[in-house]
């Protein structure tokens, strides 16, 4: 069997429509990737994320040209409301044996903050004893490190757990499992990581166990209803996913979660969303202190007082 191969690119405000769009005809997720960005870089020389590419793969079979019509369908009326948005996608058949792959071509060793290195499985990469390495092969799941919410989050994570060390951390929305195992190798004591997704939770696990800190990581299928019917509470909550998701967690008891004079960091957000996320996070019982960004991207943090 063969593969098509779609890319859209994009601005970062109309990225995660576009990624939305892709996924109700996609087969088993999308990628997100910065435009131009080939890393062994510091972090100071790293552009701004102006473009980012959009990616996912449909079946090449009878029904590929219906799904096509479609897909472009769709994206003429997206660009409606976004103009940056592009009506037509670029399209790459591939074979079955490189599907799998394909996507590993555009995924390089990345440095975020100042000591993490984020490093594909697949690759030995040079690092010094300073470094944090966090070695991935997110196959199918959210979280290469690539996407500028993702960056955010882990400097956010290497900035806090500095004066946290010990501390018990959730990663709600794992994917990769990228998020966990930064705050484990950063100095938790343990992290809960959950997803809605079984595929997610497998690679998370499988990628804690690559880097060395399964016994620090537990993941499992579930979500917020889950950690409230235990009464589970956490010093870190890291929330790396959309703003709307993070608004009805909020008003569904999100910040009982994070226990009095912890952090929750906040992700998947863009700027022009930040101003109602801040608010539902009041609502919740959280204090918005720090908006972090890069380009249309914003990372909130927030604290509970009591």
């Amino acid at each position: 069997m063969r593969w098509i191969e779609v890319t859209l690119e994009t601005d970062g405000e109309a990225a995660e429509a576009v990624a939305e769009v892709l996924r109700r005809y996609g087969h088993q997720g999308v990628a997100i990737e910065q435009v131009g960005f080939y890393i062994e870089t510091w972090e100071d020389e790293v552009p701004p994320p102006d473009r980012l590419a959009v990616r996912a793969y449909l079946p090449d079979d009878e029904h590929a040209e219906t799904v096509k019509a479609q897909l472009e369908e769709a994206l003429y009326q997206l660009h409606r409301l976004y103009a940056a948005v592009p009506t037509t996608p670029s399209y790459r058949v591939i074979d079955e044996q490189d599907w799998a792959e394909a996507w590993k071509v555009n995924y390089h060793p990345l440095r975020i903050g100042r000591r993490i290195l984020v490093r594909p499985l697949w690759i030995e990469v040079e690092s010094t004893p300073e470094d944090v390495v966090i070695a991935l092969d997110p196959g199918m799941a959210f979280g290469t490190g690539t996407h500028p919410s993702t960056q955010l989050v882990l400097e956010a994570t290497e900035d806090l757990m500095t004066e946290r060390r010990g501390a018990h951390v959730l990663d709600l929305g794992c994917g990769s499992g990228i998020l966990a195992i930064g705050a484990a190798k950063l100095g938790a004591s343990s992290v809960r990581a959950l997803d809605t997704d079984p595929i997610a939770v497998r690679i998370t696990l499988e990628n804690a166990a690559a880097n060395g800190v399964q016994a620090l990581i537990s993941a499992e299928v579930g979500s917020l209803e889950l950690l409230l019917a235990n009464g589970e509470r956490f010093d870190l909550a890291l929330v790396n996913i959309l703003a709307k998701v993070i608004i009805a967690m909020c008003d569904a008891r999100l910040g009982e979660v994070i226990k009095p004079n912890g952090i929750g960091v906040f992700g998947g957000i863009i700027e022009e969303q930040a101003a109602e996320v801040e608010a539902a996070l009041i609502r919740t019982g959280l204090t918005p202190y720090k908006r972090r960004t890069s380009g249309d991207w914003v990372v909130i943090e927030a604290r509970r007082t009591v």
